[in-house]
């Protein structure tokens, strides 16, 4: 994981380039605990904490779909704003490309996982950050695979097999990819947004099995570590529990007649 000072030096570096030269530059793909880093060097830098302005250059934080988790931070030159990057990249992308990659004879084929597409994208000694989000389309098990658009031929040429199934990857255009993360959607009362409220709620625990959890360090909110429950959550906020599993927050949907707070969270599959 890239640390805070390197990534200053590297934001500096991408966004000179981008004002001095007028073409778009971005990191490598970070995890959602690099992005509180991002945010962590942004700050370091003087960025205001809603600012989309390193100097004079624009950022923004891309994955080659909305809800992608793994994004690279791509600065603009001054011709192009947001609307515009992001309408192309969809299209005929620059910085992230979608691979489809599928057995070539499906019958054939083994029930292929995250795990075994990752492993066989990192066996070619690609490396973590070329690596975007990895979706599987569950009714045929072929994968949709962000990557960086300079290695999308190479993993075309040279992907062949994923565990021990044949399979053929192309490039295809990002928004012909309609597969999303699945989640299943829960609703229901808590005491408050606290933390280790919400984390009872989710993974129906005691209170005290909850606190015990951010205590041995098990709990990551939006790529940080928690090391309290006595926080309240944010609508949008990303929580990943060690053994248990992620969910999103959705937030409050109404009040109880008791005073209790109904609440929606959308837990990972």
């Amino acid at each position: 994981m890239p640390d805070t000072a390197y990534l200053e030096s590297r934001i500096k570096d991408l966004s000179n380039k981008t004002f001095q030269n007028e073409y778009v530059t971005h990191t490598d793909f970070l995890s959602v605990s690099d992005q509180a880093s991002l945010n962590d060097a942004m700050r370091k830098l003087g960025v205001p904490q809603q600012s989309d302005r390193v100097g004079g250059t624009v950022f923004l934080l891309w994955g080659g779909f909305d809800e992608a988790e793994r994004k690279v931070c791509a600065f603009l030159p001054s011709w192009q704003d947001k609307k515009s990057f992001i309408l192309q990249e969809t299209e005929t992308p620059e910085v992230v490309s979608c691979l489809h990659i599928a057995p070539v004879q499906a019958k054939f084929a083994d029930p292929l996982t995250h795990r075994d597409y990752l492993g066989a994208l990192m066996n070619l000694g690609i490396d973590r950050g070329q690596i975007g989000d990895i979706l599987i389309d569950r009714t045929d098990h072929s994968a949709y695979v962000f990557v960086l658009k300079m290695m999308a031929d190479f993993i075309c040429r040279e992907l062949c097999r994923v565990k021990h199934t044949t399979v053929l990857a192309k490039e295809v255009a990002p928004g012909k990819c309609t597969v999303r993360p699945e989640f299943e959607e829960r609703e229901g009362s808590v005491a408050s947004e606290r933390l280790d409220a919400i984390l009872a709620f989710v993974y129906r625990l005691a209170r005290g099995k909850a606190q015990e959890l951010i205590e041995r360090e098990a709990v990551i909110v939006d790529g940080r570590t928690a090391f309290s429950g006595g926080y309240d959550l944010k609508p949008g906020a990303r929580v990943s529990v060690r053994g248990f599993g992620k969910f999103i927050y959705d937030g409050v949907i109404s009040n109880t007649k008791k005073g209790r707070l109904f609440v929606r969270v959308k837990i990972f599959r």
